[in-house]
């Protein structure tokens, strides 16, 4: 496990708690120790016993020696670099796995795809984790489904039956963009949460704006090439729910500050984890513009996260400043106006969680 903030360390919880034999990365060697003598990560999970089965090197080399999985969860934006330093040590037909939810500032890249181009391995070694995975719930061992997603559903199934324990459980799809974008939009969303909360407003706003964030994400997803349904499921809805009404999440917090009236960089200041939607607002915005992509929820973010927009004016525009009433999807205006559009997300994901997390067979 390359990482060991609250999420890595969480991860590798969960797989020693499945019975694997985990070794954590962290940069600090007080922390390595701490993690191996103690048993505990007093910085990012105060009060969590971790088992047995885990220890912690400083040593990137020594943690990934005869690895059968490198699992990583850095920050995305220094994901490359830490990569050209694992390349060296990575061995033959060794799996890796992200647990990261960004995309690359400078390339607009998702991690899988940096992953791939700077390792240079096949895309069946590689998968992603994804879903509605708030790190302290989970370390206090409160029940939690995940998706792992691979083009190979060989490597999706072999990572989830690592990722499985009493308390945790793992689906698998072999839609790993769907899966990615998911986690990476969501935080979009969770800091827009975040900005109407710190002004005051209530309910019915954040709702709104959560049912139709879940649009914009959607629409941006398959405009990529991803599947409706994975966004209607844990790595879209799921993911979303979790992290737009949690305080534990980093994004919302983040969102919180900048509702309260804190500039872009004294929120930075205060935020002791990356908050990985701050980043990841301008390269989304760069790829929604590219495929023609209107996402009028993450632009006001960004005029927010800019200084352009009042925190408190983000609400009243929602998604639009057109008064034309439009269609609540984006086929709407031309057909189905029988009141289904509401209900068909839900029932793709009960539909997903029937199948083991596939996509429903069609007839």
């Amino acid at each position: 496990m390359l990482g060991a903030g609250s999420w890595g360390t969480t991860f590798g919880k969960i797989l020693a708690d499945g019975g694997s034999d985990v070794v954590m990365w962290a940069r600090r060697p007080e922390l390595a120790r701490e993690i191996t003598e103690a048993k505990r990560n007093s910085d990012y999970l105060p009060g969590i016993n971790l088992p047995m089965r885990m220890t912690a090197t400083a040593s990137m080399v020594d943690a990934v020696r005869g690895a059968s999985v490198v699992f990583l969860s850095v920050p995305s934006q220094s994901l490359r670099d830490n990569l050209i330093a694992l390349r060296p040590h990575l061995e033959d037909g060794t799996l890796v796995v992200s647990l990261m939810k960004g995309v690359e500032r400078r390339s607009g890249s998702r991690m899988s795809e940096v992953i791939r181009e700077t390792l240079d391995i096949d895309p069946s070694r590689i998968a992603v984790a994804s879903g509605p995975n708030l790190a302290l719930e989970i370390a206090r061992e409160q029940p939690t489904a995940a998706v792992i997603s691979s083009e190979s559903l060989e490597t999706a199934q072999t990572v989830a039956l690592l990722a499985r324990n009493r308390y945790f459980r793992s689906f698998v799809n072999t839609d790993v963009i769907g899966t990615e974008f998911g986690g990476v939009l969501k935080n979009l969303i969770a800091v827009a949460i975040g900005i109407v909360d710190g002004v005051g407003y209530g309910e019915n706003t954040k709702a709104s704006i959560i049912t139709r964030g879940l649009v914009e994400m959607t629409d941006f997803a398959v405009a990529h090439g991803a599947q409706p349904e994975t966004l209607s499921g844990l790595a879209g809805l799921g993911d979303l729910i979790a992290t737009c009404q949690s305080p534990l999440s980093r994004n919302n917090t983040a969102g919180r500050l900048l509702g309260q009236g804190y500039q872009f960089d004294d929120v930075v200041k205060q935020m002791q984890q990356t908050a990985e939607g701050l980043a990841s607002v301008a390269p989304v915005l760069e790829l929604a513009k590219a495929k023609g992509v209107a996402m009028p929820i993450v632009e006001q973010v960004k005029q927010v996260l800019d200084g352009t927009l009042d925190p408190k004016d983000i609400a009243p525009h929602l998604t639009t400043d057109d008064d034309e009433p439009q269609g609540e999807r984006s086929n709407d205006d031309a057909q189905d106006r029988s009141g289904g559009a509401l209900w068909r997300p839900f029932k793709r994901a009960l539909d997903q969680l029937r199948n083991g997390g596939r996509r429903p067979r069609r007839d």
